[in-house]
């Protein structure tokens, strides 16, 4: 039993950020554990609270809105900035369906959102690991294969508060935070469709309204499930040239600290022409291989795009509160954040990277 409970109350929309979770390890001090009852802002804040005093904690998950539970990262914005801390994984996530089903409808969508990329993640991961050399692993996608099926065959059911459906998603949710904890990163889960996203975040428009980070999920994948069936398309690969990235350019566009940090972080992947030479002759002997290897996992944009409307989630800039400019900014500059090479980084690097060809 519990020998006491300390309430921490934080309002209908907490912030995530430094400040908020100074505060809840101020409030939080003699307790022993947490328990986070609510969804992605107020597990992020316990996690990374328990893991900042070393303690223990334990979730109630009300809503289905995003696949961050399970997982041993909390996205906490440090000095205006979102940045994915060390937390821990909690004892045990607990769920009831019908809290879930009494969810409001844009965290639902959200979820969906969040859960809808596994496609696109994992085609930008298996490129990076047949053409790189980087690790794959198949694990994290085959707990969720089937529960997947199951819910893009009626993603509509979700907002008549099935329960099934509502089952087949927080699984997939809670699955996909495991699988990113027993990879030791958000690979699986976070690639070229989290990048725009992030990018879309670091930049934010004047005046901008943040978007649930689901919502701009879901727009961000149509975006990557076109990219990759545009280039997939191709019988033969893309031509790599020398990149044309730099520290100049990358401090030009985020200013002079943040420019030089992602700079640090991405020269791994920016190739000269040598080594893009190398690359272009790998490209050539998988490229038909790796055609069929990504055919086997794949949902096309199409297919995507059907099921986001299904939910009636969001699938166009527009909806998440931004101009075709902003957003086109965001596709541009995404791959320049971190070194995670994906199909932005191929199209980019080949000339092949148009982002009016992408977006409505």
């Amino acid at each position: 039993p519990l020998s006491e409970i300390i309430p921490i109350r934080l309002g209908k929309r907490p912030h995530p950020d430094d400040r908020t979770a100074g505060r809840v390890m101020q409030e939080g001090e003699r307790a022993g554990s947490y328990i986070a009852v609510g969804s992605g802002s107020i597990c992020d804040l316990a996690k990374y609270s328990a893991a900042r005093q070393g303690k223990r904690c334990a979730v109630f998950a009300t809503a289905p809105s995003m696949n961050g539970y399970t997982s041993v990262n909390a996205a906490i914005t440090v000095n205006g900035h979102k940045k994915s801390l060390a937390a821990i994984s909690p004892d045990g996530v607990f769920v009831d369906l019908d809290v879930l089903a009494k969810a409001p409808t844009r965290l639902i969508q959200a979820g969906f959102g969040d859960a809808i990329c596994r496609s696109t993640a994992q085609v930008d991961w298996l490129l990076s690991s047949r053409l790189l050399g980087q690790t794959y692993r198949s694990a994290p996608f085959a707990f969720i294969t089937d529960l997947e099926n199951q819910l893009v065959a009626d993603p509509a059911a979700l907002l008549k508060g099935d329960r099934a459906a509502l089952s087949c998603l927080i699984q997939i949710l809670l699955l996909s935070g495991f699988g990113m904890t027993i990879c030791g990163g958000s690979y699986p889960a976070s690639q070229g469709e989290h990048l725009i996203s992030h990018h879309i975040e670091l930049m934010p428009p004047l005046g901008w309204e943040p978007a649930l980070h689901g919502e701009q999920i879901a727009v961000t994948t149509g975006v990557m499930a076109k990219l990759q069936d545009g280039i997939l398309a191709r019988d033969v690969p893309p031509q790599l040239g020398a990149s044309k990235l730099s520290a100049g350019s990358l401090r030009s566009h985020f200013g002079d600290e943040v420019g030089l940090a992602c700079w640090k972080d991405i020269q791994p992947k920016v190739a000269d022409s040598e080594r893009a030479l190398r690359l272009n002759e790998r490209l050539k002997a998988i490229w038909p291989r790796l055609k069929s290897e990504i055919e086997l996992v794949r949902r096309p944009s199409d297919e995507i795009e059907k099921a986001l409307a299904k939910v009636d989630a969001p699938r166009r800039y527009s909806a998440i509160g931004l101009s075709r400019a902003a957003f086109t900014v965001a596709i541009l500059h995404a791959r320049e954040i971190r070194n995670r090479y994906t199909f932005l980084d191929l199209a980019a690097d080949s000339g092949l990277l148009e982002p009016e060809r992408l977006i409505d």
